[in-house]
C-alpha cells in the first residue's frame, strides 16, 4: 500500500496549483489523474486579474501573460462596457490563453517541485476514519490501494470522489446546448473577443492567437440535437449567421464537442479528511470565464491550510475555513454566472432589454460599476471578517512597493506568510521559518502593520498594534514558535 500525505484525484488546473502549493511547503502529494494523456484542447480559456495575481505570488503570472492575448475592456450589454485598465492591480485585464497551456505550465511547475504524477490512476474506492483516508485505484496494473492522511477531489463535475463521500451537488442543468469548436476564420472579426447575441440565442469567438478562434454557439434552435451527434460546419455558420449575421468565412473546425452547461454546487467542500475544488465542488455558465479561476483559488486557498495542519500548526478550525471562505465564494459566482446567462439567453425580448437597460444605468454608477468590476476580476471578492478585527481582515491584499526594491507578491513567493511593516518596529523574528518580514513606505488610509497569508488575503492588521498584539496574531495565524526560539 502506497502511504502520502495528500492525494490529490484530478489533473487538471485546480489540482495541479494545489499540488504547487503541497510541495512548494515540502507536503508530500499524489496526482492521481484518471485520463492516461493530457488533452490539447479543452474549454477554459480566460485567466482574470485575481488569478494572475496569485500566479504572481509564486512567480508564473509573467509567464503566462506572455503566451496569451490581453483583453483590456469588456462589454456585458451593448452600450456599456468594463474598462478593465482601471483596476487598482498589476493585471488589468483578462488574458486569454487556452486552458491546457495553463495546465502545462502548473504541471511543469508541480512536476519541478516534485510532485508525483500518476495518469491512467482512475478512484473506485474510498474509506476514512479517524487518521486517515485509503482509497482504492485502477490501473494499468490492476486495483492498489493509497493511504493518505488527506484526500482532495479535484476531479471534475463528475467528480468521483464527491460521489463516495456521499455529497449533493446542489442545482440545475440549463436547457440550450452549447457547440465548441475550434476553426480557422477568412474575416476575423475586428473586436478581440467578439460577440453577439438575440433571441435565438449567444455566439462569441475567442481568439487563440495562432490564427485558431475558439468558436461558442448558445442556440436555441439546437436545443434538441443529442450530445453525441457531431458538429457539422454548416451548423455553426447557420448559427454565426442568424445571430451575429456573419458566419466571418469559418473555416471546418478541427476539434468539436456539444455539452450541457449545469449551475451546481457542493452542499458541502469538506467531509472529515476529504475535500472538494475546482468543479467537483461547482460548476457554472462559462458566461464570464469564472470556473478555471474559482478553481485555481480554491487551491490557493486549501493549500496552505492543509500544510500548516500536517506541520501540527494550525489549530482545529483552520481546515474548517476553507468551507466556509471559499463555499460562499463559490455561490456568489453561481448568481453572478446565472445572472449573465439570463441576461444573454433571455426568452423574453421585454425582459432582456430591461435587464440591459438596468445593466447600462447600473454602470454609470461608480460603487456599482466597481463592485461588477471587482467580482468579474475576482479582486473585490474577500473573505468575511469576525467581528472585532480590523476592516482589512479577510480581503486581497494590494501588492506593493518595498523599501528594498522587490514587490510584496515577489516576498510571497516561497509560499510563507508575510508581515508587512511600515512602523519599523514590527517583529516576527521567533517565527522567522515560516513569516517573511517587508518594510513598506507608510501610505494613508493603510495599515501600520498587515500579516497576509500564503493565499494573498489579510489575516491579520494593525493601525496602532502592540508588541503583544502582533505576537497573539502570529501565534494564532502560523503556530507555536520554533522551539530554538523560545
Amino acid at each position: 500500500m502506497d502511504t502520502v500525505d495528500v492525494a490529490i484525484v484530478g489533473a487538471g488546473p485546480t489540482g495541479l496549483a494545489l499540488a504547487c502549493e503541497l510541495r512548494l511547503a515540502g507536503i508530500d502529494c499524489v496526482v492521481l489523474e484518471r485520463r492516461v494523456e493530457e488533452p490539447n484542447l479543452t474549454r477554459a480559456f480566460a485567466v482574470h486579474a485575481r488569478t494572475l495575481e496569485l500566479l504572481d505570488a509564486r512567480g508564473l503570472a509573467d509567464e503566462l501573460v506572455q503566451r496569451g492575448i490581453k483583453v483590456e475592456r469588456v462589454a456585458p450589454v451593448p452600450g456599456a462596457s468594463l474598462e478593465l485598465t482601471e483596476l487598482p492591480t498589476r493585471y488589468p485585464m483578462v488574458l486569454i490563453v487556452a486552458q491546457s497551456r495553463t495546465e502545462l505550465m502548473l504541471e511543469a511547475r508541480a512536476r519541478q517541485l516534485g510532485a508525483e504524477i500518476v495518469r491512467g490512476a482512475e478512484v473506485v474506492g474510498l474509506v476514512q476514519d479517524a487518521d486517515g483516508v485509503r482509497l482504492s485505484i485502477d490501473d494499468a496494473d490492476g486495483r492498489r490501494t493509497v493511504r493518505a492522511s488527506y484526500v482532495v477531489g479535484a476531479d471534475g463535475a463528475h467528480s468521483a470522489v464527491r460521489r463516495l463521500i456521499g455529497v449533493d451537488f446542489v442545482g440545475r442543468q440549463y436547457a440550450t446546448h452549447i457547440m465548441l469548436a475550434d476553426v480557422r476564420l477568412e474575416r476575423p472579426p475586428a473586436e478581440t473577443l467578439f460577440g453577439a447575441s438575440t433571441q435565438e440565442g449567444l455566439v462569441l469567438f475567442v481568439p487563440f492567437g495562432d490564427g485558431w478562434f475558439r468558436a461558442i454557439s448558445w442556440d436555441r434552435s439546437r436545443e434538441e440535437v443529442p450530445l453525441d451527434e457531431p458538429i457539422t460546419v454548416e451548423e455553426l455558420r447557420d448559427s454565426f449567421r442568424r445571430i451575429a449575421g456573419d458566419d466571418f468565412g469559418m473555416g471546418e473546425p478541427r476539434w468539436s464537442t456539444r455539452f450541457l452547461s449545469e449551475r451546481r454546487q457542493a452542499a458541502r467542500y469538506r467531509v472529515g479528511r476529504v475535500f472538494l475544488a475546482g468543479d467537483a465542488a461547482h460548476v457554472h455558465s462559462p458566461v464570464g470565464g469564472q470556473g478555471m479561476n474559482t478553481g485555481i483559488q480554491d487551491a490557493m486557498n486549501l493549500g496552505w491550510k492543509l500544510a500548516a495542519a500536517l506541520r501540527g500548526r494550525a489549530g482545529p478550525d483552520l481546515l474548517d475555513s476553507y468551507q466556509a471562505e471559499r463555499h460562499p465564494v463559490g455561490a456568489t459566482v453561481l448568481r453572478m454566472t446565472d445572472g449573465a446567462y439570463q441576461l444573454v439567453m433571455s426568452r423574453s425580448k421585454v425582459g432582456a432589454a430591461a435587464r440591459r437597460l438596468a445593466i447600462r444605468v447600473l454602470l454609470r454608477v461608480p460603487p456599482a460599476y466597481r463592485r461588477l468590476a471587482g467580482l468579474l476580476s475576482g479582486i473585490g471578492l474577500r473573505y468575511d471578517r469576525p467581528a472585532g478585527t480590523h476592516p482589512w481582515t479577510g480581503r486581497r491584499m494590494p501588492d506593493r512597493e518595498t523599501t528594498d526594491g522587490r514587490r510584496v507578491y515577489e516576498a510571497m513567493r516561497g509560499g510563507s506568510f508575510v508581515l508587512v511593516d511600515a512602523t519599523g518596529a514590527a517583529n516576527a523574528d521567533d517565527w522567522s521559518d515560516r513569516v517573511v518580514t517587508v518594510r513598506v513606505p507608510h501610505r494613508s488610509g493603510t495599515p501600520a502593520v498587515i500579516l497576509v497569508r500564503p493565499d494573498g488575503y489579510v489575516a491579520w492588521a494593525g493601525d496602532r498594534p502592540d508588541p503583544a498584539e502582533l505576537r497573539a496574531a502570529l501565534g494564532r495565524w502560523c503556530g507555536p514558535v520554533a522551539a530554538s526560539a523560545r
